[in-house]
């Protein structure tokens, strides 16, 4: 039975070793411990290369060598299988990596005297002995609020300025050829006519690009 100092833990352990993660109960930021190779894993490895070995060798030679290749292979497969299910030998080693994992972690989270919580070293006051979520740093609480009243003013003052005054009003132009909505550029886009406005000689009024007459009064252009 595997009991951890802290809740808060993954376990990355795999048939070929052992490997934890350990994380803070308040920023959530993990420490993985140190990689542990199965002892048993490697033997298991040995064996099974023993096999393969011994199995060409009888390809070779025939006889007591390759019933010898056929009978470590099947101790291999047995083997195998075992650490598919996890072997006692593998529980074993795995409970025994489990302590030693823990001993190695906990050097590197401290627990909260005031909610129990284990922290690590960027989340525990050390002069409170608690988290900084039970008791902030007084430093880093002074240097949040002014920040916070800081931006809270900034809010104020922008609140208060008049960036714009102008009106919304959206303009069609009409093209005096076609009478369509002629758009934005500087032809229509419609039939192509020029929009930009010229005078008429005559009376001074305004005469899309492109009119023959004066609109107002007749005049040749």
């Amino acid at each position: 039975m595997m009991t951890a100092f802290t809740r808060n833990y993954e376990d990355n352990s795999t048939e070929a070793g052992f490997q934890f993660t350990f994380y803070c109960d308040v920023c959530n930021d993990g420490y993985k411990t140190s990689f542990i190779q199965s002892e048993t894993s490697k033997k298991n490895r040995g064996l099974r290369g023993l096999a393969r070995g011994a199995g060409a060798l009888g390809g070779l030679f025939g006889g007591a060598l390759g019933n010898l290749g056929y009978s470590l292979e099947r101790g291999g497969d047995i083997l195998s299988e075992r650490f598919d299910g996890m072997s006692a030998e593998w529980q074993k080693e795995h409970e025994q990596a489990f302590v030693r994992a823990q001993n190695e972690a906990q050097q590197h989270f401290s627990r909260c005297h005031g909610c129990h919580h284990w922290v690590c070293a960027s989340c525990f006051n050390e002069e409170e002995g608690m988290c900084t979520d039970c008791a902030p740093r007084q430093k880093t609480a002074v240097a949040r609020a002014k920040a916070q009243a800081m931006q809270r003013n900034l809010d104020e003052a922008a609140a208060e300025q008049t960036v714009w005054s102008g009106k919304l009003e959206t303009q069609v132009i009409t093209c005096p050829v076609c009478g369509k909505p002629a758009g934005a550029g500087k032809f229509c886009q419609n039939c192509g006519a020029g929009l930009q406005a010229k005078k008429c000689p005559a009376c001074g009024a305004a005469v899309a690009d492109g009119m023959r007459f004066c609109g107002d009064c007749g005049t040749k252009l």
